[in-house]
């Protein structure tokens, strides 16, 4: 493992709770009940700290923070099994808020597993106006994206620019940006329809999809977009290393631990503990 930590960027939480968590689930939330930031401040008024949240497939974790200023995230890496490329191994967000006198044990707030769609930190009020990835777009539009054995030949015909992606093809695949939804849509189709040589996806430009684009191009795929008026920084995920390390997630028992630990400046940090993988666990 990587001793040294990384800085990944800020936060602020102005309602003065934090939410750390998986980034496929949060417009779940609303569908079955009260919205996040309500949950998330009855935890954390519950259990002083914070807690852990869990709604069927959903789970996130509430912490109490200072809302007055930026919270620095940072992360220790390990090689990936999958790819030895770099992968979170400790995630560390600093709080603003002192560590309690006379406290030596860090306190277990619960367990999370990785989204294979990737983390998702932010102010609590702001997540509930997250838009997923089957919501509606705000601006109207998407990004249509194809690749395979024959993507030369449909780039002469449909056009488009390569965009670098953070996993899989360094090079980047052929994209057009920016077009209504309808109109992605059908093209897309007639893409698919060009032969079986290329595959196509027509991405509306969701928050997940924002955050997606925002962390292509960046180690750890980290990408900060603003919902809901506030910063949210998203961790991707790469696909390989998820199914090497985490597929199952919660059922098959990948989950990781989410602790308060006292910071080296004697404030309070939330820390995510992904172990390093061990060969035995997969026989």
């Amino acid at each position: 493992m990587n001793d040294s930590f990384a800085q990944l960027g800020t936060v602020t939480a102005p309602s003065g709770v934090l939410v750390f968590g998986m980034a496929l689930w949060l417009d779940h939330w609303p569908e079955v009940g009260p919205p996040l930031s309500e949950r998330a401040r009855e935890v954390v008024a519950r259990e002083a700290r914070g807690g852990h949240l869990m709604e069927g497939p959903a789970e996130a974790v509430a912490v109490a923070v200072d809302g007055t200023r930026a919270l620095a995230v940072r992360a220790r890496t390990a090689p990936s099994p999958f790819d030895d490329e770099p992968a979170i191994a400790v995630l560390e967000v600093e709080l603003g808020v002192p560590w309690p006198a006379g406290r030596e044990e860090s306190v277990l707030l619960g367990d999370l597993p990785v989204d294979r769609g990737g983390m998702v930190l932010g102010d609590a009020v702001g997540l509930d106006a997250w838009i997923g990835l089957e919501g509606e777009p705000a601006d109207g539009l998407a990004d249509v994206s194809y690749w395979g054995r024959d993507e030369e030949e449909a780039h002469q015909r449909f056009g488009g620019v390569r965009i670098p992606q953070y996993d899989g093809d360094r090079q980047g695949i052929y994209s057009l940006l920016d077009l209504p939804v309808e109109k992605a849509t059908a093209l897309a189709a007639e893409i698919d329809a060009f032969g079986i040589g290329v595959v196509s996806s027509a991405s509306p430009h969701t928050d997940f999809h924002r955050f997606e684009c925002a962390g292509r191009t960046r180690p750890l795929a980290v990408g900060e977009i603003e919902v809901g008026g506030r910063p949210v920084l998203g961790f991707g995920w790469c696909q390989g290393d998820h199914a090497v390390r985490h597929h199952g997630e919660r059922d098959w028992g990948r989950v990781y631990p989410v602790t308060l630990d006292r910071g080296a400046d004697g404030g309070t940090v939330l820390r995510w503990t992904v172990p390093e993988w061990d060969e035995d666990e997969e026989e």
